[in-house]
């Protein structure tokens, strides 16, 4: 069992796991549970442990094929997704964070991946990640950072994936310009207008519609209200977080509302030009902020 590290600002408690992938285990303030631990099966290296958020480095979502293709050189990932043949968010939710910076309400992690052994199949380039969390009695922030430590150039992404917890009449609304519609093997499909049922505009009960789409030009702001608690929450990402992946799967407790760089399969999408991708020359850093400011309503 990984050990939880507690971070406390007033009434707010915000549990982590850095062995754990540097996850969250809770997010609290009394009664009021803002993130929803979730136990995955289909991600195999939580143990069955239950999570709150977890980062999502050096890439989001899925690889088509487990394989891309850069600069002339052909890439093969292992899966590591219960289920299916599938490499999914990085590899950084895999491995145990050292905990670099540590106060009472901040905690800054670190993890350093070199493609040597087992961990050559989860990512082919040498990085450095850095993750801070900032808890106030109003909100939270993260930081993610990713310094390409290689010899060569990579492409990379990042993110962050929170699981909300989806009571009844949980509200939801944020702006995109467009979302990518899904093949069955929940790759992008077709890039349509965020219009009509995709539209979340104007704020709108989640309901038990199945969703698992990426939202492209996304203003960097979306809300959540629980009314029966009375109490809202604004996410906001940072401009390097320009896409928006919205996950509402049926039947369960919770929804996923994850501030992302780069578009589903970015890596092999990346002649289009929002594809979110980044490509990191050797010493180059990328960094992603994401605030989640709480309230009564």
């Amino acid at each position: 069992m990984s050990a939880t590290l507690e971070l406390q600002a007033g009434a707010a408690r915000l549990g982590l796991l850095p062995d754990l992938g540097g996850s969250i285990a809770f997010w609290r303030s009394g009664a009021m549970e803002f993130l929803r631990p979730v136990a995955d099966p289909h991600l195999i290296a939580q143990h069955g442990r239950a999570v709150a958020g977890y980062p999502l480095v050096p890439f989001s979502n899925r690889v088509a094929g487990n394989q891309f293709r850069f600069e002339g050189v052909d890439y093969h990932l292992a899966p590591n997704f219960g289920g299916e043949d599938c490499a999914i968010h990085g590899n950084g939710w895999q491995h145990r964070w050292r905990i670099a910076m540590l106060s009472d309400s901040s905690a800054t992690l670190s993890l350093d991946h070199a493609p040597i052994g087992p961990r050559a199949g989860e990512w082919p380039f040498s990085y450095r990640a850095q993750l801070r969390y900032d808890l106030r009695e109003a909100g939270l922030s993260i930081g993610i950072l990713i310094e390409n430590t290689d010899t060569r150039s990579q492409p990379v992404g990042m993110g962050f994936h929170p699981y909300f917890p989806r009571h009844a009449g949980l509200r939801v609304g944020f702006a995109a310009s467009s979302v990518w519609t899904s093949a069955p093997d929940h790759l992008p499909l077709l890039r349509i207008p965020a219009e009509g049922p995709w539209s979340f505009a104007h704020m709108r009960d989640v309901g038990e519609a199945a969703i698992d789409n990426c939202y492209a030009g996304w203003s960097g702001s979306a809300f959540l209200r629980w009314p029966r608690e009375g109490y809202a929450l604004t996410l906001e990402g940072s401009p390097e977080l320009r896409h928006l992946v919205l996950f509402t799967p049926p039947g369960q407790p919770y929804i996923g509302l994850e501030p992302v760089s780069n578009m589903n399969d970015g890596f092999n999408r990346m002649a289009i030009a929002d594809s979110g991708v980044r490509v990191l020359a050797p010493g180059q850093k990328m960094e992603g902020h994401i605030r989640m400011t709480v309230a009564r309503c």
